[in-house]
């Protein structure tokens, strides 16, 4: 059971961090500079893939790749603009140009095969599974892989799905499903937000673990399930707003 006081203290949290405030300091000020769905996606995907670190060089680092983009994502991929791109360019810590291309053409592939990728995720029925963020990953290696001969790039989207706790697309996800209008934008149907998991990182894993709410040491797949089913117990349709909470805890932010 998790005690009334935590639950506010979640609440409390939850609702202080979830403010418009919130979002000119995190990645998720890219994707919403955005109208198009199509470039939405894109940049939500390329600014979560390259979230680890501190957040100024983070978002530093999404600026460049917009501007290696023109600031037309979507386009520059259909165009495959990408392919002038200097593969040995850094463009974040370890993710250099041959990472971002090798992106690219497995998305340009599944924008020519499908009106958009919610449409691809609805396509294979993603919101059913158990574990839609980590079914969608598998499809999407199988594009990436196909589209660069037969080449995998854990840098791009895990390969270890049965341990990763697949963390960024985690975060993703919440900022493409979730609805509420506020930090997160809320363009998906193909996944319900009752099906989001909680993005673990160090952070989050440390504080979900002093409040007793995980119990196993390492953050992987095995612990983001029990951190979101135990979340589950206090908003079960919506259990990925505590995320902001337990961001929020600790940071002072």
């Amino acid at each position: 059971m998790i005690s009334k006081e935590l639950q506010d203290l979640l609440n409390h949290e939850a609702e202080r961090i979830n403010s418009p405030s919130f979002i000119e300091k995190d990645p998720v000020q890219f994707p919403r500079r955005f109208d198009k769905q199509e470039d939405i996606e894109i940049v939500s995907l390329l600014s979560s893939m390259v979230a680890w670190g501190k957040r100024t060089m983070i978002c530093n680092d999404i600026e460049k790749m917009l501007s290696l983009m023109n600031h037309e994502p979507y386009l520059f991929v259909m165009q495959e603009g990408y392919l002038d791109i200097d593969p040995e360019i850094n463009i974040h810590r370890t993710f250099f140009g041959r990472h971002f291309i090798h992106f690219l053409k497995g998305l340009r592939k599944i924008y020519t095969d499908y009106d958009n990728l919610d449409a691809f995720s609805s396509h294979h029925n993603i919101g059913d599974e158990n574990a839609p963020a980590w079914k969608l990953v598998e499809l999407m290696n199988k594009v990436l892989k196909d589209e660069n001969n037969g080449n995998e790039e854990s840098r791009c989207l895990p390969l270890n799905l049965d341990q990763t706790a697949l963390k960024r697309i985690n975060m993703a996800l919440r900022w493409l499903v979730r609805d509420d209008g506020i930090v997160d934008i809320g363009i998906w149907k193909s996944i319900p937000k009752s099906k989001l998991f909680i993005p673990l990182d160090v952070h989050v894993g440390n504080v979900a673990r002093e409040l007793g709410l995980l119990t196993r040491k390492a953050n992987d797949r095995k612990s983001v399930f029990e951190l979101t089913n135990v979340l589950k117990k206090i908003k079960p349709e919506d259990p990925a707003i505590y995320d902001f909470a337990l961001f929020g805890i600790g940071v002072g932010c």
